[in-house]
């Protein structure tokens, strides 16, 4: 297998953390051995640096589920590029973006913009705290929310209370020690635990993701809805990586679950920089005073990409392609944990797959990526789906990771044996120790 580690070591020399975004750190995957770089990408192929060619059965973290250079998007793209993408004046598209999102989400009345999840989420807490009854700007979280300090503060108190969170081991190196108990983490299904919370801190906010590893529960998020307007709390529901997937807007359209405040990334723009924050008059309009603004924000592509995905979502009732190939990958998987006895904890989300093993997880996971990636494809236990995940493709990858299922069938519980079947070490599976 090819090394990539020395194009790595160079970026570390000269950019903070050697990339971006922690999702994309080769350590994440296959230490050394992970391509990190890529020069093109085509529906679900990505090539590297040296021309070598993958199959993408992990998809980033979900910005793309209609695949990567999406041809009916570009098209607009390309066409708005020439002409022109920023200038003194504002974009018209941001209007028709707002407009469409608000026929969809018949509940909000007014839209504001951003470029990426953190800063939407910030967005939207700020907002809140505009609109706050008697200043209570405590927040109560459930879900992944960001990197910026009002989240991260959570683990002022204990770095290991955002841990149920999607990422453990966040450290709040930087956060002011001052943010200490204005926000607490929940767990997704524990109203008692909410209802502690409130009583303590008398809160102002509840922020939360409607679903993630699995399908929203629809009475817990009904209860949380009825305590929040019995007390008079702004309900934000964070869609940043649900929303777009599983229909045409928010996941809690689906389920008839509606919150103050919304927000939407990732799925929006398949892949171009767009984030919005959705909501009621009567809290949009209190933060009217607040200085919210930034440059990128009027950029024109990420509205140009927004509009054209959402037009390819409702002329190809994409929901149901990306269900369909989901259940697929769903159902393949289980068939191969079936017949080779692994007893893999397999999720419901079909747009957003996942499956772990009882034991020896995260050594069986990288060897995966490992035996995967010989083969020419990039895969995890984790898949984005997008519509190029067809019975097609996903046969040839079940056929590829059927030779691997194999292997752990046999070595699995022996956790020397993983060892030695491994090049290269374990991948992290926390942000802790990714520093050399």
């Amino acid at each position: 297998m090819k090394d990539y580690s020395k194009e790595w070591k160079y970026a570390k020399k000269y950019i903070l953390g050697g990339n971006m975004l922690l999702s994309k750190r080769p350590e994440m995957f296959l230490p050394k051995y992970w391509p990190t770089y890529f020069q093109r990408a085509s529906k679900i192929s990505v090539w590297d640096l040296y021309n070598n060619k993958f199959k993408d059965f992990i998809f980033a973290v979900g910005q793309s589920p209609l695949g990567y250079r999406n041809s009916f998007i570009d098209k607009e793209i390309v066409k708005n590029i020439n002409l022109g993408n920023m200038t003194t004046l504002n974009c018209n598209e941001e209007v028709l973006l707002s407009k469409k999102l608000l026929k969809i989400h018949k509940w909000a009345d007014k839209v504001k913009f951003a470029r990426s999840g953190g800063e939407a989420n910030a967005l939207a807490i700020r907002i809140a705290r505009s609109a706050c009854v008697s200043s209570r700007d405590n927040i109560a979280v459930c879900g992944y929310h960001g990197w910026h300090d009002w989240y991260l503060s959570v683990n002022l108190s204990s770095r290991s209370n955002l841990d149920q969170h999607l990422l453990p081991g966040l450290d709040p190196l930087g956060v002011p020690k001052e943010l200490k108990n204005k926000t607490h983490a929940f767990e997704y299904g524990n109203f008692e635990q909410l209802k502690k919370i409130y009583n303590k801190y008398k809160l102002g906010i509840v922020k939360m993701e409607v679903a993630r590893d699995k399908f929203p529960d629809v009475k817990f998020l009904k209860k949380v809805r009825k305590f929040c307007t019995k007390k008079k709390i702004i309900l934000i529901f964070d869609e940043c990586t649900s929303g777009f997937r599983y229909n045409l807007g928010g996941l809690h359209l689906k389920i008839g679950v509606k919150p103050d405040l919304a927000m939407f990334g990732k799925a929006l723009g398949n892949g171009y920089a767009i984030t919005a924050v959705i909501g009621k008059n009567q809290i949009m309009n209190k933060a009217i005073n607040s200085f919210i603004s930034s440059t990128f924000w009027t950029e024109r592509l990420g509205f140009v990409a927004a509009l054209k995905s959402i037009e390819f979502y409702e002329k190809n009732k994409i929901e149901k392609v990306l269900r369909k190939n989901g259940k697929y990958i769903l159902s393949q998987w289980k068939k191969l944990s079936k017949k080779y006895k692994l007893n893999l904890k397999i999720n419901d989300m079909y747009c957003i797959c996942k499956f772990e093993f009882e034991e020896n997880n995260n050594l069986l996971k990288t060897l995966i990526t490992q035996e995967m990636l010989k083969m020419n494809y990039l895969a995890s236990n984790m898949i984005y789906v997008s519509i190029y995940h067809n019975k097609n493709e996903v046969d040839k990858y079940i056929n590829k990771l059927e030779s691997v299922f194999k292997l752990i069938s046999r070595i699995r519980l022996d956790k020397k044996k993983i060892l030695e079947s491994l090049i290269t070490h374990q991948a992290k599976k926390t942000f802790k120790r990714l520093i050399d």
